[in-house]
């Protein structure tokens, strides 16, 4: 299935039923007075939150949602059935925007929440309740109010348990196919991935979700490129592994590297304090003299631990699993 992040939306609560204009008629009641009954309310939108749902595509097919009209009112003083409610479904982790962007509505962080969107018109009041003692065959009535309607943006961040970044182009993708079931679109070209892949690494006791996130370049906290469309997926990762591309030099990859950081840490404190897992991949590209001495050179400047690994070999990824499932034990 497609991964859509992004949708735009119109919202109208149901209008509600007019009031009723009817007088009684009932044999041997020649002044029966005034008995139209008050319309019903229009259906109220609601947006709920599923963990079964990993997508907001959805909405590339259908936009407009309209919540049931109130039914009118009619005579012997009946009240018209109110409207039905409507129930939008979206995935945990998803938040409504008001239409400008600027304004958070809501973020849905937990499965189940319900948040009213739209609310419903009110029902217009029948005849009946018009009645006075100077005024006792009134033929006023009431319309039903209109519904509340607006246009709202919805955006899905991922709630994934560990989320894979690097720059273009360095085997992102790769090794989520190495870790999981799933099939990214592979390729030897820059932003091969252009909207985030999930995988699944199974355990006995925990299945662990990983995204593979585009492609990060230089300035993405400024909007270039992916842009906050990569990093708003990064603040509900739990985790970060952070891939580099081993057949570099080692000033390269020391450039590469911060230039991630740098942009993590400008988009925010959430995303740039996260604990990272650090990846060297295509280790299968470089001698094994090479790779020792880079290894050690690599170490000297990045004290935590340095997993080499080749998505193309398969060199690593079992250890690699082992470290993940152990961040959750």
């Amino acid at each position: 299935m497609k991964f859509l992040d992004e949708a735009k939306i119109f919202l109208k609560g149901g209008n509600g039923g007019s009031g009723c204009l009817s007088f009684r008629r009932e044999k041997n009641i020649p002044k029966g007075g005034p008995d139209g009954g008050d319309g019903g309310k229009g259906g109220y939108i609601y947006i709920k939150s599923y963990e079964n749902l990993n997508t907001l595509i959805d909405f590339r097919y259908k936009q407009h949602f309209y919540g049931s009209a109130g039914k009118n009112g009619s005579g012997k003083k009946k009240t018209g059935s109110n409207g039905s409610n409507l129930i939008i479904k979206v995935p945990v982790g998803t938040q409504i925007l008001s239409e400008n962007k600027k304004n958070l509505i809501k973020d849905f962080k937990e499965s189940g929440d319900s948040f009213l969107i739209a609310r419903g018109g009110s029902g217009g009041k029948g005849n009946y309740n018009f009645k006075t003692s100077t005024n006792r065959a009134p033929r006023k009535f009431e319309s039903g109010k209109i519904g509340e309607e607006k246009w709202i943006w919805l955006r899905l961040k991922l709630i994934a348990d560990i989320g894979i970044v690097g720059l273009p182009n360095v085997g992102k993708s790769s090794l989520l196919k190495c870790l999981s079931s799933a099939n990214p679109k592979v390729g030897n070209y820059p932003f091969t991935t252009l909207k985030p892949q999930l995988g699944v690494v199974r355990s006995g006791e925990k299945d662990v979700i990983i995204a593979d996130l585009p492609g990060l370049i230089k300035g993405a906290s400024d909007g270039i490129g992916l842009g906050h469309k990569f990093l708003a997926h990064i603040e509900r990762c739990k985790y970060i592994i952070h891939m580099c591309d081993i057949s570099f030099s080692v000033d390269q990859i020391l450039s590469d590297y911060n230039a991630i950081r740098k942009e993590l840490l400008k988009y925010g404190n959430i995303t740039g304090s996260k604990k990272e897992i650090l990846v060297f991949n295509k280790s299968d590209l470089i001698n094994e003299e090479e790779k020792y001495q880079k290894l050690k050179n690599l170490k000297a400047i990045f004290k935590q631990k340095n997993n080499v690994i080749s998505c193309k070999t398969k060199l690593g990824i079992k250890e690699l699993i082992g470290q993940i499932l152990e961040l959750f034990r």
